[in-house]
């Protein structure tokens, strides 16, 4: 039997309806091909648009984005800033990182507004200014999301957002899963959640959008 949604429609044509509601540019998808060559696994449309709505609804200036991949997230990210936007994008691939540039460059993004760093999240993201950043995205190793989530917070503005990808991966919606992924990822929720300095949402877009806005 088919499973279906209160409309009628199975869940796998709402999904790919999402998905492509918006559809991506030749950029874009040079950029999804480049990131599939390299190994990486880009954002996908819906996510894209979810992170690019982010961006968008804040007006964001100064991003940070840890896991640069081939540069697709990055666009996305672009796409909403403010024309003056600066993205800082990490990622400890460095031929991924020559990969977003050309991505970048292909898109006609001056170099000034970017800043891409070569190192692992984690070493790069403490030595970046506290409360200098309206939005802070990660699409990284699971296992390290809920340390990702308290670097961001300390990132922030009042009101700036973070964005974490992939959260509903691996077992993350499988209380019995007790692999460190999955554990990770109901950590990062159950965390984000009940922080009295967020307000959080968990969107179904792609492999799932936990995002935050900071109120304090």
């Amino acid at each position: 039997m088919t499973v279906r949604t209160d409309d009628g429609h199975p869940p796998w044509a709402v999904r790919d309806y999402v998905e492509g509601y918006l559809a991506e540019d030749d950029v874009l998808r040079d950029a999804r091909t480049r990131g599939g060559t390299l190994g990486c696994a880009p954002i996908g449309p819906g996510g894209g648009a979810g992170i690019r709505f982010l961006a968008a609804s804040i007006g964001a200036r100064a991003v940070v984005e840890v896991g640069t991949g081939a540069g697709v997230s990055g666009l996305w990210l672009l796409g909403g800033m403010a024309d003056d936007g600066v993205l800082t994008s990490i990622d400890v691939d460095p031929e991924a990182q020559r990969a977003a540039r050309a991505s970048f460059v292909a898109a006609g993004y001056a170099p000034g507004r970017l800043r891409l760093i070569n190192g692992m999240g984690l070493e790069v993201l403490p030595r970046l200014t506290d409360g200098g950043y309206d939005l802070v995205f990660v699409d990284a190793l699971d296992t390290d999301y809920p340390r990702y989530l308290d670097e961001a917070v300390r990132l922030l503005r009042p009101g700036g957002i973070v964005a974490l990808a992939g959260v509903l991966t691996a077992g993350a919606t499988d209380p019995d899963a007790t692999d460190p992924g999955s554990v990770a990822l109901r950590e990062v929720a159950r965390q984000m959640r009940e922080d009295d300095r967020l307000v959080s949402v968990l969107l179904p877009l792609g492999d799932g959008l936990l995002a935050a806005v900071t109120t304090t």
